[in-house]
């Protein structure tokens, strides 16, 4: 009881002794031991580390759960250690919606048939959703949140402790400096007048004791300035570790690329394929399906391609192959050219299609058997299919 009382007691009179020196260095009555240059860009660099980190970190959960509340959840069952519970995803649940629309609607139906066929790409969208989300949780947000819960936590206790050790070395140079300048002071002023012997005894005296504080604290400061030194040794190989956390999140960032390439990639060719089914739908519009360039004009394509007169279409067109072959060798209707301006640029799948370029002229017709979403276009000897929604015909 008595050894934790005196630690008690000893502890306070740091404290107190830390809080004096750190009250007058505020007000300028006390000298502060600066770092070095060095040191102090290594601070500011850990700080500003810690603090982009901690925005990058809260954008990303946003860019991936934009519910606060979802995101407030997730938060706590981590907190609790707790397994997150599944979460529909929102292209999962217009999904839900749809098919459940087309199952009351009629799937026999045209636009139940296409309930059902966007149900099932969004279903998959909503698949993919989640893979990316799970991905750039491990690869991403994981390495990032250790940072700020581990390494930077670490940092921030020995800085802590940095701190302390230079407050106690300052008020160890402030109490030397006092003690020399009573011991100067003593020495060269008796307390009393110099007439009397009982003065010089007590001036003597003095001194000495004086003399005895000036060399308690110079030992004092030889041990809080070792003690200091150690303490900025360790801070400064830990500040320095920065570059290597700089180094993981960059790996860790070049994975979040690759995981968010993958995911947009996996939702083109889910829309891709869903463009392609709803244009082989019977009673569907011509052209409904816009691309993802927004057209250069304001006169709608899908409006141009449902009114433009086509000739039924009985079956498809021969293969791309068989298209390249044979299709120099078609020649033009007699009557039923027209001409068309290209709306947006147009980069050919294969050797039987024309490439396109906005606001080109161009001639188009169409041919017996052809799917209605394409015609044949001709730009001096070029010839080849064309998409309808690409064109506004003109004549």
């Amino acid at each position: 009881m008595d050894f934790n009382m005196k630690k008690l007691a000893s502890d306070a009179g740091i404290f107190f002794t830390r809080a004096v020196q750190f009250t007058e260095e505020k007000f300028g009555q006390a000298e502060k031991t600066e770092l070095d240059a060095h040191f102090e860009n290594l601070l500011a660099r850990a700080d500003s580390t810690k603090n982009w980190t901690e925005k990058i970190l809260r954008q990303t959960e946003v860019l991936l759960q934009p519910n606060p509340s979802a995101r407030v959840e997730e938060f706590l069952y981590e907190k609790l250690d707790r397994k997150v519970p599944s979460r529909v995803t929102n292209g999962e649940l217009l999904a839900q919606y749809m098919a459940e629309a087309a199952s009351e609607l009629g799937p026999s139906t045209p636009y139940g048939k296409t309930l059902i066929k966007v149900a099932e790409a969004e279903k998959r969208l909503g698949a993919a959703e989640r893979d990316f989300i799970h991905t750039a949780s491990i690869n991403f947000l994981t390495p990032l949140r250790n940072f700020l819960e581990g390494d930077w936590k670490t940092i921030s206790k020995e800085r802590r402790l940095l701190q302390n050790r230079r407050l106690d070395l300052d008020a160890c140079k402030a109490r030397l400096k006092k003690a020399k300048a009573a011991e100067a002071k003593a020495t060269t002023v008796p307390d009393f007048q110099e007439t009397r012997p009982r003065n010089y005894i007590l001036s003597a005296s003095a001194s000495a004791l004086w003399n005895d504080e000036v060399d308690k604290s110079e030992q004092e400061l030889r041990v809080a300035q070792t003690e200091f030194d150690r303490q900025a040794e360790v801070t400064r190989l830990l500040l320095e570790g920065i570059n290597s956390t700089h180094v993981n999140h960059l790996r860790c960032l070049h994975e979040f690329v690759e995981s968010q390439t993958t995911y947009y990639a996996q939702c083109y060719r889910h829309m891709l394929d869903l463009q392609k089914q709803l244009g082989r739908f019977p009673g569907t519009f011509v052209g409904t399906t816009e691309p993802a360039s927004p057209p250069l004009s304001s006169t709608s394509p899908t409006t141009t391609a449902a009114t433009m007169p086509m000739e039924p279409s009985v079956a498809g067109l021969a293969p791309p192959g068989d298209a390249a072959l044979c299709l120099e060798e078609v020649a033009p209707p007699a009557s039923g050219t027209r001409k068309a301006r290209v709306l947006y640029d147009y980069e050919a799948a294969d050797s039987s299609e024309l490439a396109l370029l906005a606001d080109e002229l161009i001639t188009v017709y169409s041919l017996p058997g052809m799917d209605p979403d394409w015609l044949i276009g001709e730009r001096g000897n070029k010839k080849g299919k064309v998409p309808v929604t690409y064109l506004e015909l003109l004549s």
